[in-house]
């Protein structure tokens, strides 16, 4: 199936595996609560047990360097586009409060950004996310 748009996660390719995994979760739980409208409806086995509903397309990972990631947020802030960030910051912070308090004391241009995520139409992203590669 042919999707409109696209959902993308860019980590940084220096990140230890749990990094990589935990900032995923976090960047995509932000996608979901901004579009609910992505989540299809909730599952159920043969036998009736439920299952939390997810979201109705996939979520492409990829992977690049500090500088791609920071030009992936520039250029996606120049387009106007709405992005989920994740900062090296947040690995230290416990709670929802003082991730935003993280975010919130440092600039734009220099945030040290591990992970992006980004949902926008498919030739948007493309032209976001140029130079990265999908995660192996």
């Amino acid at each position: 199936m042919a999707f409109d748009t696209k959902i993308t996660v860019l980590l940084r390719d220096d990140l230890e595996m749990w990094q990589r995994l935990n900032a995923t979760a976090f960047l995509v739980s932000g996608v979901t609560a901004a579009y609910p409208q992505l989540v299809g409806e909730p599952y159920a086995d043969a036998d009736g047990t439920a299952y939390f509903a997810m979201l109705g397309q996939p979520v492409l990972v990829f992977q690049g360097d500090a500088a791609t990631l920071r030009a992936a947020h520039e250029r996606a802030v120049r387009r106007g586009e709405t992005v989920g960030v994740f900062t090296s910051d947040l690995f230290r912070t416990g709670n929802d409060d003082d991730n935003r308090a993280a975010v919130a004391a440092v600039g734009r241009d220099d945030l040290d950004l591990v992970g992006l995520a980004v949902h926008a139409p498919r030739n948007a992203v493309d032209k976001i996310l140029k130079g990265a590669r999908l995660h192996p």
